[in-house]
């Protein structure tokens, strides 16, 4: 039993990865011509072409990607409960549950992607790959802000050791 909710645990986490990843380079307005980033696009499309005829966008948020990210939560907290021998939470916990495991999955992507952005521009700096545009469109809104607070000394930039330092406090805040 073990093995098969690592297994399903692993698939929905993947899934949910995939799908909020797109969102949040939807909403950093990245370049979709990117090699990467088609490629992920074509790996969500199934989940997200078929909404889209039913729920339209509202502004610049997709409202298929939203709904997409909210039903693959509730299904990993519902699969991992069910296989835990638990049943289901109740509806607020429920809710709940999969708001934190959003919430975490938002961090460990922003976390993951501010320290790949830096490690690239300590070891190649000033070249451009694909992987260096993509991290650049989403970590970039995110370190201007610690940009403002603490400036650059002596040529270093220090505003993705904070962002980090920050995003490992929120997540040993989160539940």
């Amino acid at each position: 039993m073990a093995a098969l909710s690592y297994l399903v645990d692993t698939l929905l986490s993947l899934v949910l990865l995939a799908v909020l990843l797109r969102l949040l380079l939807q909403w950093a307005r990245a370049d979709f011509r990117n090699p990467l980033v088609r490629s992920l696009v074509q790996i969500t499309n199934p989940l997200l072409v078929p909404l889209r005829r039913v729920l339209p966008a509202v502004g610049r948020i997709d409202s298929a990607s939203v709904v997409v990210v909210v039903v693959v939560a509730l299904l990993r907290v519902s699969a991992l409960t069910l296989l835990g021998h638990i049943g289901l939470p109740a509806p607020l916990l429920w809710l709940t549950l999969a708001a934190v495991q959003i919430a975490r999955t938002v961090l460990w992507i922003y976390f993951i992607a501010i320290f790949a952005y830096a490690l690239l521009g300590m070891i190649a700096p000033g070249t451009y790959s694909p992987a260096q545009g993509v991290l650049a469109s989403l970590c970039e809104p995110l370190l201007r802000q610690f940009r403002r607070l603490i400036p650059p000394l002596a040529n270093l930039d220090f505003s993705p050791l904070w962002a980090c330092i920050l995003i490992q406090a929120l997540l040993l805040l989160l539940p």
